[in-house]
Order: structure tokens, then sequence, then C-alpha cells
């Protein structure tokens, strides 16, 4: 008996589902869909650019992909060309591993002026995500606001200030790059309303602001306490030392020849975007922190800006006919399990939170829950999708179609640049024609 399984999503989460389904030893058909033709989710369209050692866990999702029990169906979006109830029907389980494709909002006065962004479209759109190709946000500014202190917001902030040669060994989407090197940026400030040793980001993304070539991290030394306090578990307070004692290595960074900044701004909370139709600054209050929770002290100060990122966290999207939690902005299950045969991983079950490694017990609790629920099919599976595509013709992009893709975006790199991004589907499709 083959169990047959549709695995909507090919991120992380998504992958090591069907890892632990292949390494099960049981007969199994996986199917895994995505909307775009290009698999890997935020390992391509979330990962720093300038970060390519960790987009290199992709080359073990390929070894998945080129299983013969699975099959990957790109360029296909689930909920316009196959709706999750079809699903159902031509597939034993159906897993949920969508992902966090959308921001948290600011929720203050002026989040809604031009030139306010959230952290996934911004990200999106200097990786070359098809879906904010045409962002174009405006970097003719001095300064930009990122509100945020998790690795998201640093990653960004250091995307904005490295030189050309910094990033001429990234596969940072071009027409990102020529925004950022026009630029007259020199000032990136990043606001935490709590205090550094809060801040959410890991050593690794840290440590790299402290060598840049052209930029100075800058921090207020009053901010820095002496040592970390707290109940903390035994991991979390070994990386909040380690943060500690990198931030104040920043305060010995030579000034000399860094023409940009980028200000670590503690214990500060925006609470108002500035401007007309577009920003103009952020109005911040000061903060102290009680009961690990930040209190605004009524004391208020502003920035001139002209672009501010939201980094505060994802937010997945409700799926039709699945039942969500609008709260927390995830699927409503019971560790895992949705429905009769529906299953969730990654961000749509936890939220999102992790890094890229996190997402491996997931996808190895659902196989196992598929396999303990699933004794038995009469399902079509793989048959049945591609014929259900087929009738309504639908362009489905293979692994294979990929490796294509792949390789023509590879030969297009100049320099040292690994890649050159496609960044909209039609000439990912015209490759392939």
């Amino acid at each position: 008996m083959t169990i047959k399984v549709a695995i909507i999503g090919s991120g992380p989460s998504g992958f090591y589902t069907a890892e632990s389904l292949l390494k099960s030893g049981q007969d199994v058909e996986v199917d895994i869909i995505d909307r775009l033709p290009t698999p890997f989710g935020l390992i391509r369209g979330g990962v720093a650019p300038d970060h390519q050692k960790t987009k290199k866990v992709a080359k073990a999702y390929e070894k998945t992909a080129l299983n013969e029990n699975v099959q990957y169906f790109g360029n296909v979006d689930v909920g316009k060309n196959i709706t999750i109830d079809e699903l159902r029907k031509t597939h034993d389980a159906v897993v949920l591993a969508v992902g966090a494709p959308t921001d948290r909002k600011l929720g203050i006065p002026g989040d809604d002026k031009i030139g306010v962004f959230g952290s996934a479209d911004f990200v999106g759109w200097y990786n070359g995500h098809p879906d904010f190709t045409n962002l174009n946000p405006n970097l003719d500014v001095s300064a930009v606001a990122i509100v945020g202190v998790g690795n998201v917001a640093i990653d960004a902030a250091r995307v904005l200030v490295k030189t050309p040669a910094e990033m001429a060994e990234t596969d940072i989407a071009e027409h990102a790059s020529i925004a950022v090197q026009k630029s007259p940026l020199t000032d990136v400030y990043m606001f935490g309303r709590r205090g550094p040793i809060e801040a959410k980001f890991t050593n690794v993304e840290l440590r790299e602001m402290g060598k840049l070539e052209n930029c100075l991290p800058v921090i207020d030394p009053t901010q820095l306490p002496e040592s970390v306090t707290g109940n903390w578990s035994d991991r979390d307070q070994r990386l909040k030392e380690r943060n500690l004692a990198t931030m104040r290595e920043f305060l010995e960074v030579d000034p000399t020849n860094k023409d940009k900044k980028v200000h670590f701004e503690f214990f500060a909370n925006p609470v108002e975007v500035l401007g007309n139709e577009k920003v103009e600054g952020l109005k911040v209050e000061k903060t102290l922190v009680e009961g690990g929770r930040a209190i605004g002290t009524g004391e208020f100060f502003t920035i001139d800006c002209g672009l501010v990122v939201a980094a505060i966290g994802y937010y997945s999207i409700p799926i039709e006919g699945v039942p969500f939690d609008t709260n927390n902005g995830i699927v409503i299950h019971e560790e895992g399990r949705v429905d009769d045969g529906v299953y969730a991983v990654g961000w749509i079950k936890r939220g999102p939170t992790g890094v890229i490694g996190t997402n491996k017990p997931d996808g190895e609790i659902a196989a196992k829950q598929i396999l303990e629920d699933i004794r038995s099919s009469t399902k079509a599976g793989r048959d049945e999708l591609n014929a259900l595509l087929a009738e309504r013709n639908v362009r489905i992009v293979n692994y294979q179609d990929w490796q294509k893709i792949e390789k023509a975006e590879v030969a297009a790199a100049t320099g040292p640049a690994p890649r050159k991004k496609f960044v909209n589907i039609q000439d990912m499709l015209t490759v392939l024609d």
C-alpha cells in the first residue's frame, strides 16, 4: 500500500516533512506543491543574500526532491489552480507548510504612509521574490528607520550599508543592488522597545555589524548593563552574554573612514510615523522595562528618515477551508493535526519563531502522525493531481525544470556572484519554452 501525501509549500518545513516520510521506510508517494516555480521558500526569498553558506542547506533538500518517490509541482497555486478539498480527495494526507508570508503591522498612526514597508516585502524585494519585484522603495534618502531588533532587522540594515565590494559574492536582486548603490543613505536606526539583553538577534548576525567596511555601529554605552540578569535558560544566558560582549566591542570600533552608521536604539518605542503623504520621520517614546515589559515614560524624541521598515514579526494568511486562529496567525490544530488527514508544520503551525533547523522536528512529528493515522489507501494521488492540472492547463514546473532555471541563473551571473536571479515568473518559464 502506497500512502499518498501532498505537501503545500516547499520551504524547510515542507522538505523536512518529505525527508522524514522517506526515511520512515514506509511506501510513500510525496508531492510537494509550491505557488512559485522556484523551490525552497525562505531559503531563496528570505535568507539574506550575503549569507550564502546558510543557503547551502538547499542542497540537502535537493536530494529529497530528486528521490524517485517525490515529485515537485512548482507554479501551482493551491486555492487558485486546485483547492485544499480537492487535494484531500486525491491524497491520503495534506500537509500545510505555507509559512507566514506577510507582515505584522506597526499599528501606529501614519503606518500607511508612502515609504512604510513590512520586512517580508522589503526582504522579498532585495532577494528577488517575484511578488515584490515592483515594490520600488525609494532609497533616495539619507536615513532609514527599522523597527525591530531581531535577525531580520539586522539583515536589512546590513544589506543597506554594505559596500558593492562586500556584496559582490551575493545573489542580491539586480534592481535592489542598483538602488542600494545609488542611495545617499548615511544612517540606519534600529529601534527596540526593550533593552539590549532582550534583543532577539543571534550573535553571528550581531558580530557582522562590527566588521563592515564603511559602516560604524553606534550604541549608547549607558544602555549596556554590567552583566546579564534575569530568569533565562542556560542557552539563552550564554547567548545574551555573548551579545553583550559584542555590543561592548562596538564601542571600540575605529570610526575612521566610516561614512555610514547603524544606530542601535534600545528602550525606544515608535509611536507615530511623521509626514504628509510620505514618510518624513518617526516619533519615538522612551521606555523602561518592568517585569519584562516595556513601559512608556512619557518622554519622546523624533528622528528624520525617509523610509520605515517594520521588522516586528510575520503573519500567516488564512487558508480557505482550514480553521484559523486570527489572534496568533496560525491554523487551529492539536499537536499539528488540523483535521482528518490534514496536518500543519513550520510557521503556519507554531508562528514565525526559530531558525531553519527549528522546522525539522515539525517534519518528523508530522510524518509520524501521518503513518500512525493512515493505515490504508484508496486515493489516486499523483496521477489524479496531474490529470486535474492538465485539464486546467496549468503549466507545472517540475524539479528538472527548476534545475534548468537555476542553470540559466548561474550562467547569467557576473564576477563572483553565485547567480543572477530571475525576478518574475514569466522570465523563468521562458527559459523552459
